[in-house]
């Protein structure tokens, strides 16, 4: 089976965690390598728990970035992008704060959730999960982030 097509998991495949419109464009290899391709498919496990909480399937606009990558677009240098344990998300017909709402009060395990305007990042880490939620706020082109998500008081 080509390693485009590889199932991640019953609804994903790795070429949709993999694929960047930003290597393509610069012409980087987005190639990851065997530990990135199993926290990928340890992501796809999260990423089916939210697909089945939301009855839809997810759009991913951002999985694994290999260093090259995550630095072409701007990405935090200890991004988890970078080791295929984080997404960028949405949902069609659903808003991004909706879903970032969703997924907070399921009980699914994150690291980090990130609601960032226009989509929501999901990110996994290696040992406990933090369950941090963060809103990111955008100001001429550098982020912050904010504990919580709008409307909501922290604590």
């Amino acid at each position: 089976m080509p390693r485009s097509s590889k199932r991640a998991s019953e609804h994903f495949n790795l070429s949709e965690l993999v694929f960047s419109q930003t290597a393509v464009r610069h012409n980087l290899d987005n190639t990851p390598d065997a530990q990135v391709v199993e926290n990928l498919q340890r992501l796809c496990a999260t990423l089916e728990q939210i697909r089945s909480l939301v009855g839809a399937p997810i759009h991913i606009s951002s999985g694994y970035r290999a260093p090259a990558v995550n630095h072409a677009v701007g990405g935090a240098s200890n991004s988890a992008h970078c080791y295929g344990l984080a997404a960028d998300i949405s949902v069609p017909g659903m808003t991004p704060l909706a879903l970032a709402q969703l997924i907070e009060k399921s009980g699914i395990e994150y690291d980090q959730l990130i609601y960032e305007g226009t989509w929501v990042h999901v990110g996994l880490r290696e040992g406990d999960a933090r369950m941090q939620v963060l809103t990111a706020h955008f100001s001429q082109g550098h982020a912050s982030y904010s504990e919580g998500l709008p409307g909501k008081s922290v604590g």
